[in-house]
């Protein structure tokens, strides 16, 4: 969920391996972290929890069920919005987040709310956690969409969940993948293919160097990911509400209103 462009950028459409994606997101993560906040902190809120663009709220939507009580690891945290909301509903929420900068930006939301969220610099690969230790992982676009290697981050959050243990994450609505990122009428006619899983690479024109990676996975894809070691009991498609005029990114009510923007899946692991 990011609207970002760095600075001479040129695109491509190639493979890219889980050591370049890491090695690009993370810095590019910690640039763009101030920005993100500043842009976008008042519409998630400190201590808030949106599921995406369209504005879908935990306390409307209710994946993650109870957590009151409950071991919650939030994964990809960023400044921590979303665990906090867990916080205050009676869960035990921690962070993981590969990008330092966004990190420092939750320390500034603990001391800003009085409400600490014990948080990590960390990649969902290899989450640096006891098996068995979480009733909840949960990722609101956050880390997945950036990661090659999705099958280990799977696997990684399969080990750490307790028998039963719930799943959560929220990604770019897998059709946008045939469009133009972009949210004027110009995003509504399709350019790409569904199935083309190549990943968008932007390269720094003055490095030579891969700034940012995106993975795209169809939502077949999600079903096969998850299937093996989970049993899927939601997968949301929110609607752009009406009034709602926020632009992020690609996201718009030009767009919203006619195709779906984000999807939530709950999943919970096999006993």
């Amino acid at each position: 969920m990011e609207d970002h462009l760095p600075q001479r950028v040129r695109v491509e459409r190639r493979p890219v391996d889980e050591s370049e994606s890491r090695r690009a997101n993370g810095p590019d993560w910690d640039r763009y972290a101030d920005e993100y906040q500043a842009t976008h902190g008042g519409f998630l809120g400190d201590t808030g929890f949106v599921w995406g663009p369209e504005g879908l709220t935990e306390d409307e939507a209710g994946v993650l069920g109870d957590v009151s009580g409950r071991d919650v690891l939030e994964v990809g945290s960023g400044a921590g919005q979303c665990s906090r909301w867990v916080r205050v509903h009676g869960g035990r929420s921690f962070g993981l987040d590969l990008s330092a900068r966004q990190l420092q930006h939750s320390r500034r939301l603990d001391d800003e709310t009085g409400l600490a969220v014990p948080s990590v610099r960390g990649t969902a690969t290899a989450l640096p956690f006891a098996a068995g230790s979480f009733d909840v992982v949960f990722c609101s676009f956050g880390a997945l969409q950036f990661i090659a290697d999705i099958d280990v981050a799977v696997a990684e959050t399969a080990r750490v969940l307790r028998p039963g243990g719930r799943f959560a994450f929220s990604v770019t609505h897998p059709t946008r993948w045939s469009f133009p990122d972009d949210p004027s009428e110009a995003g509504l006619t399709a350019t790409t293919s569904y199935w083309d899983r190549t990943p968008y690479v932007e390269v720094d024109d003055d490095s030579g160097r891969v700034a940012y990676v995106e993975h795209h996975r169809t939502l077949g894809d999600w079903v096969a990911l998850l299937a093996p070691r989970f049993r899927i009991v939601a997968l949301l498609e929110p609607e752009w509400p009406e009034g709602h005029d926020r632009v992020w990114g690609g996201w718009s009510r030009i767009r919203g209103r006619l195709t779906p923007g984000t999807a939530i899946f709950a999943a919970d692991l096999e006993s």
